[in-house]
Parts: structure tokens; C-alpha cells; sequence
């Protein structure tokens, strides 16, 4: 099955949750292909969740699952020390006190 860039995921993402009136940011631009994504949602009272992209080898399909949670620092720390593995990688971040992000609708996986 043929894979979306990274830049056209995020941009359709990013116009997903701007119809839906969340805001978001591209914190880090990544690598325009082929690069990894990170979803920080911040629910503006100081915590906040990681998402990355998971690959179930049983099922053959993609989801978004928790990477890290807690106090917004401690997954900004998360977030530096994965852009230190990865260069090329995207970090998009939500904010929204209800604590939407949208990866679980049809078509985000």
C-alpha cells in the first residue's frame, strides 16, 4: 500500500484540526518525505501527551499510540531527546483544553 509524504500528512492534519477549530503548530518541520511525526497534544493546564505512530506487525495497520504524559516539561524533555535520535522528525503540537487531537478519526492513522 502506497504511504503519503510526511508534508502532505501533516498539512491535511494541520487543515483537519483547523475545521474543527483546534489549534496546532509545526513545532519542528521534518523531513518533507519521509520523516517521523509527533503529536504533543497541550491541554493548557500544564500536562500534556505524546503521540508517535505505531505499526502493529499482527494486524498490518498503523494507530497513534501514547509515547509519554504527565507535566508539559517533562514531554517537552521527551520530545528533545527524540529529536536528538532523529533529525528528521515532525512535532506537531495541539492545544485544546478538552483535550482533542483528532488521531483517531478515519484517515489520521
Amino acid at each position: 500500500m502506497p504511504r503519503l509524504t510526511a508534508r502532505f500528512w501533516v498539512d491535511a492534519y494541520l487543515a483537519r484540526l483547523r475545521l474543527s477549530d483546534i489549534p496546532a503548530f509545526v513545532v519542528a518541520h521534518g523531513d518533507d518525505t519521509g520523516g517521523a511525526v509527533l503529536v504533543k497534544l497541550a491541554t493548557l493546564d500544564g500536562n500534556a501527551v505524546l503521540f508517535h505512530r505505531s505499526f502493529d506487525l499482527m494486524t498490518g495497520e498503523r494507530r497513534w499510540v501514547e509515547l509519554s504524559s504527565g507535566a508539559e516539561r517533562e514531554v517537552d524533555d521527551t520530545v528533545a531527546r527524540q529529536r536528538g535520535f532523529d533529525p528528521d522528525l515532525w512535532v506537531i503540537e495541539v492545544e485544546d483544553r478538552q483535550g482533542r487531537h483528532l488521531l483517531d478519526e478515519i484517515g489520521l492513522a
